[in-house]
């Protein structure tokens, strides 16, 4: 995995927090207990269209409780989907980068207003632009699964994610954040869109499992990481959407098949604090 100039974002913050950098928690459970209703395929994506105020007031309730990372409401959001609903294009896309400038718009608003404030810990925080998994585009349970059929092919990943991708990093997020990533298909498809790309900011890819051993596809994190290990864009990685009494386990057995042993250490405090509270 690459440690270029980019990653010090991510390293520096990571240090300015003592060694443990918080995300924040679960965007659509905050969401649902403001009152929204996001039972639909684009799920809390759907705040995009219908009330993006309430998203950046969830950005700025995370900020409060200390969040040093915010990751934007584009998780479910995809151009497909958007197309699905009746939307045009320049509308899908519009709404794509509408979700990186309402996270941003919040972490500058947070923090013009406690930089200055005497007795106040809190760090910057960086912005972290949402790309969900294929399945969770399908919003048929297959993030959780890894079975995406023999018709999704290397390819296919790659065209699914490559437009969401540019407009994303276009619309000017500090990080890329790869989400409930189920299989190593779909992980080689985030590695070689970033250096076709030439992704200039950090990312992170993180995987999910369902037994506490293995992707959801049943394939060894081993093999996932020999593609990861083989990039100098994937600058992060991690857990989410896991149990948390997996966590413990899996970060350890993260740290034995990542080959850039420096990086675990931090890793480990980021991904499990992220499962935890995506719980």
């Amino acid at each position: 995995m690459g440690f270029g100039n980019g990653t010090s974002l991510l390293e520096d913050l990571i240090d300015k927090a003592g060694g443990c950098a918080v995300i924040d928690g679960g965007f659509a459970t905050q969401l649902e207990s403001h009152g929204a209703s996001i039972n639909d395929p684009l799920w809390s994506a759907l705040c995009l269209i219908k009330d993006p105020e309430l998203i950046k007031q969830v950005h700025l309730e995370y900020l409060e409780a200390g969040a040093d990372i915010l990751v934007t409401s584009s998780y479910q959001a995809t151009i497909p989907g958007f197309l699905f609903r009746g939307l045009s294009l320049e509308e899908g896309e519009s709404l794509l980068e509408k979700s990186v400038k309402l996270a941003v718009e919040a972490r500058d608003k947070f923090w013009d207003t406690i930089r200055n404030i005497p007795g106040k810990s809190y760090n910057r925080a960086l912005v972290a632009a949402s790309i969900g998994s294929y399945g969770a585009y399908l919003a048929d349970g297959s993030e959780y699964s890894g079975c995406y059929g023999p018709e999704v092919n290397l390819d296919k990943l790659k065209d699914f994610h490559r437009r969401r991708l540019q407009v994303l990093v276009d619309a000017g997020p500090d990080l890329l954040a790869f989400e409930t990533i189920p299989n190593k298909l779909e992980a080689q498809a985030c590695v070689e869109l970033l250096e076709e790309e030439n992704i200039q900011i950090p990312s992170w890819i993180c995987f999910s499992s369902v037994d506490g051993e293995n992707a959801p596809s049943g394939e060894s994190f081993k093999e996932c990481f020999d593609i990861l290990n083989k990039s100098e864009k994937v600058n992060a990685v991690g857990i989410n959407c896991a149990p948390p009494h997996f966590i413990e386990s899996l970060v350890c057995k993260f740290k034995e098949v990542n080959s850039f042993k420096r990086r675990a250490d931090n890793l480990e405090s980021v991904v499990q604090i992220k499962s935890v509270f995506q719980k």
